[in-house]
């Protein structure tokens, strides 16, 4: 008796996944974490419209979602000012990524990014066998010019920038992301991510028209709108590239409640304008956090701070593991010279001061093990 046949590609990869869950964390060390400022989620929580709209929503849960996502899809397109044909819907960035991968890259394809830039994207890539290309960050920035250069290089089917910045939280003015468009290499796709860019100060969304066939622009209902678990995100781009996700993508990835959720969330222009009062709030309290301990916070366009340890990678993780200890969940950049950092999301004030609490013990441990 045999097991299945996987291909000559699954059989090079590695069980890995960009990012180990603090559910999965919990159990290993068999309690929960006190305060979970770690994966970027919005602790404050989605709007009351949307929550009741889900509430809603539950009752029908035994039929389908929408495959269309229409009724959201509407909203977007009049959000955004383009067609409903301009926009796909999916189950957060990560799925629709994978699904432009998927599209776009065959085995021995090149893709461009960043060293040290969203892993997830990277997963997908090497899943479907294409070879990264890195560049690395300048002054803890994406390097637009760098990736550019390296793209004539190399010609890529991709070339991957995050706006604002995951995990450094830096951002570009929206015009230098425009000028990174019109030296885009004939035949390449930039795949923009923008997930963060509702939290980031105005002109950093730059002006790109749907139909550009240069560009494909993503959003998410995880970051501004407090709905991760909801798991739902969108991309923006030329109607013949929207249209090439229905080859392949989930039509039923879905569910009626969190298409629900997304719609009432577009719509409660007031809990978004509350949000960002609380996000900015929480971004300040952080950064006072590090000044009192010595530490450095880096401007940040998101709703988390990259906390400069001022050593290098190995005491940075060091006080993470200090505060894991301690049952605070902060995450950290992989690769040098970002790894000096910490990373800490916003949330609410509670768990920052759990957080305030915990960072001098941290500090103090992690010295002593230097």
């Amino acid at each position: 008796m045999t097991g299945p046949r996987y291909t000559p590609l699954i059989e090079t990869l590695p069980s890995t996944v960009p990012f180990v869950g603090p559910e999965t964390q919990e159990r290993r060390m068999g309690h929960p974490f006190r305060a979970r400022l770690g994966a970027n989620e919005n602790g404050f929580g989605p709007s009351p419209r949307a929550i009741a709209a889900m509430a809603a929503a539950a009752g029908d849960v035994w039929m389908y979602g929408d495959p269309e996502n229409y009724d959201l899809k509407q909203a977007l397109a009049a959000h955004h000012g383009c067609a409903p044909e301009n926009i796909v819907v999916g189950e957060g960035i990560d799925a629709l990524l994978g699904y432009l991968v998927r599209l776009t890259v065959a085995e021995g394809d090149a893709v461009v990014t960043s060293l040290g830039a969203y892993p997830t994207f990277n997963f997908h890539v090497a899943g479907y066998g294409g070879t990264l290309h890195r560049v690395p960050y300048r002054g803890d920035h994406e390097d637009p010019e760098a990736l550019i250069a390296l793209a004539r290089e190399v010609r890529p089917k991709l070339i991957y920038i995050a706006n604002p910045d995951n995990p450094m939280g830096s951002a570009h003015p929206g015009e230098v992301i425009l000028r990174m468009v019109e030296e885009v290499p004939e035949g390449t796709l930039l795949v923009l991510d923008e997930a963060y860019v509702e939290l980031a100060p105005e002109g950093t969304a730059p002006a790109i028209p749907p139909e550009d066939p240069r560009v494909i622009r993503f959003r998410t209902f995880s970051k501004a709108h407090g709905m991760a678990g909801a798991r739902v995100g969108y991309a923006i781009g030329a109607k013949p590239l929207i249209q090439a996700f229905d080859k392949i993508r989930n039509h039923f990835g879905m569910s009626r409640i969190s298409q629900a959720g997304a719609l009432a969330a577009l719509r409660d222009a007031t809990w978004q304008a509350y949000m960002h009062r609380l996000i900015a709030a929480a971004r300040d309290r952080i950064g006072v956090i590090a000044a009192e301990n010595g530490l450095s916070a880096l401007p940040s366009a998101t709703n988390f701070v990259a906390i400069d340890c001022g050593r290098d990678g190995a005491f940075a993780r060091a006080v993470l593991e200090e505060l894991t200890g301690d049952g605070i969940f902060v995450r950290m950049p992989g690769v040098a010279p970002l790894d000096r950092c910490i990373r800490v999301s916003c949330g609410p004030e509670a768990d920052l001061d759990r957080f305030a609490a915990a960072l001098p013990g941290a500090l103090d441990r992690a010295r002593a093990r230097a």
